[in-house]
């Protein structure tokens, strides 16, 4: 089991903060671990309590530059489809973000089979067990959030394929607030302040925003629409 008082700090810097997601994928101008290093350290500088981040090298990387704690993740493709996407589906993979230096370590508890056919509720106990790190429940739904002893809960995946308004998934997290009383770590859709402010009063711990922040042709995009040039290309 991780040392309680190791983890109530890494709480203590995550409360009431914002924790900036750093991830790319293979096509994104931004893809390699200098850049998310990069983006760390600017999340940093401007007040950020954590960072979020993808695979060993980037988090070897950003582990270089920052001391921010971060949460690592590590999203894998199988069975010949690239969509299909887990987040940290093994405990080999947890072994190695560990290894990496990742402060929590965020599995995706879903029902869904995973490689090696391995339970997630025993990969969760293993993790903290065994690797003595915290995790994370990356979560489709209130039943994800419950199904594992995981020591935060987030509704990661609630957003997954998009919604009409592109807002935060609201219900979902009030719902997480009240219905348990592990720390929720909110994610998914947080692109305006307004909504930032309305997730605190909601209760939860920590806020992570991800291309908001660091996916720079996401937020030049939101800019163009306004322009003539933009609007002349939506006609």
């Amino acid at each position: 089991m991780y040392n309680i008082n190791v983890y109530n700090k890494i709480m203590q810097k995550l409360a009431g903060g914002i924790i900036v997601s750093c991830q790319s994928k293979e096509g994104d101008p931004t893809h390699c671990p200098e850049f998310m290093a990069a983006f760390a350290k600017s999340a940093e500088i401007g007040g950020a309590a954590g960072i979020r981040a993808n695979s060993v090298v980037d988090i070897e990387a950003i582990k270089k530059i920052t001391d921010l704690p971060v949460i690592g993740i590590w999203k894998r493709h199988w069975e010949d489809d690239w969509w299909n996407i887990m987040i940290t589906p093994t405990f080999a993979d947890c072994r190695e973000l560990e290894d990496a230096g990742a402060d929590i370590i965020a599995i995706e508890t879903t029902g869904r089979k995973r490689p090696n056919n391995e339970d997630v509720k025993e990969l969760v106990d293993r993790v903290r067990n065994e690797l003595n790190v915290p995790v994370m429940a990356d979560c489709h739904d209130m039943e994800d959030a419950l199904r594992t002893n995981a020591d935060i809960i987030a509704p990661t995946l609630s957003c997954v394929g998009g919604e009409e308004d592109y807002m935060p998934p609201w219900a979902l997290l009030e719902r997480m607030v009240k219905e348990q009383s592990r720390p929720v770590i909110a994610e998914g859709h947080f692109w305006e302040p307004a909504c930032v402010t309305r997730g605190f009063e909601i209760g939860v711990h920590a806020i992570v925003i991800g291309s908001a922040i660091t996916r720079p042709w996401m937020i030049t995009e939101r800019f163009v629409q306004f322009s003539p040039q933009g609007k002349a290309k939506k006609s």
